[in-house]
């Protein structure tokens, strides 16, 4: 498939999944609540809510490193249902103003990606879009797709937005699709940290809910391509990366231009 002809492909699906984006306003159901005509899958009430995702965000870095600036301890996340609405969000620090305060909205944005563009039977995890993503690529263009919706904008005070479908679409790690069985339920976003730390993060969280893709954790894992090979699923290496327990390595530096001759 050229690039041209796989765009509008990638708007149709933002369309299908943030219907106010598309027809021009209206307002997205409460949490839990059903939209006409789409799944019985979608909704909130079979999805953890704010209190659960908050404990296991403080569990999560325990259970090994993750890497990144801060081991996944400064995290926000979001849960979205199968239609794209936000179901929860939190952080896991006691003060929530210590983590990135633009976290948040990422957060919410990875849930709303991995939602979108993974499937019943493909998961597709925010790290997988990378290459992608980029120019040449098949899915350039797609991350303009879907705006972020102006009501999920929040003071990190204001955890709001539940309700909302968020919009924005995010190509780096940090969001994971969840799973009931073979049928995707909605996604997890994780952001305020390296994207790969994210990512483990996101990992480890999806597990405890035991929401994982049938096929398993590993399924829409990260990859690298340093350390995995060529791949149009690669993600780019972070400062301090590890992966499943293991140091995988850091992002390279850039040096510094030459100055110029004479000054």
């Amino acid at each position: 498939m050229n690039r041209v002809a796989s765009i509008p492909r990638v708007v149709s699906l933002a369309c299908l999944v943030s219907l106010p984006a598309c027809n021009g306003g209206g307002s997205a159901p409460s949490a839990g609540e059903a939209r006409p005509g789409v799944r019985s899958a979608n909704g909130c009430g079979a999805l953890p809510d704010a209190d659960a995702l908050r404990r296991w965000l403080k569990e999560a870095p325990a259970q090994g490193e993750a890497g990144g600036f801060a081991s996944g301890r400064l995290e926000w996340a979001a849960i979205v249902d199968r239609s794209g609405a936000l179901c929860a969000i939190a952080t896991g620090s006691d003060d929530v103003t210590a983590p990135w305060p633009g976290a948040q909205s990422i957060a919410k944005a990875k849930a709303f990606t991995a939602n979108a563009f993974s499937s019943d039977t493909a998961p597709m995890s925010t790290a997988r879009l990378y290459t992608m993503s980029l120019p040449g690529h098949s899915l350039w263009g797609a991350a303009s797709a879907s705006p972020f919706n102006p009501k999920c904008f929040n003071a990190p005070q204001d955890a709001g937005g539940v309700g909302e479908a968020c919009g924005g679409l995010i190509t780096f790690g940090g969001g994971v699709p969840l799973y009931d069985g073979r049928t995707r339920v909605g996604a997890l976003g994780v952001s305020g940290d390296t994207p790969c730390a994210d990512h483990e993060i996101a990992k480890r969280i999806r597990s405890a809910m035991k929401r994982d893709p049938a096929e398993g954790p590993g399924a829409d894992d990260i990859v690298y391509a340093e350390t995995d090979g060529a791949s149009i699923y690669a993600h780019p290496l972070c400062p301090n990366t590890w992966r499943n327990g293991q140091h995988v390595g850091d992002e390279p530096a850039t040096k510094p231009p030459e100055a110029a001759a004479g000054q």
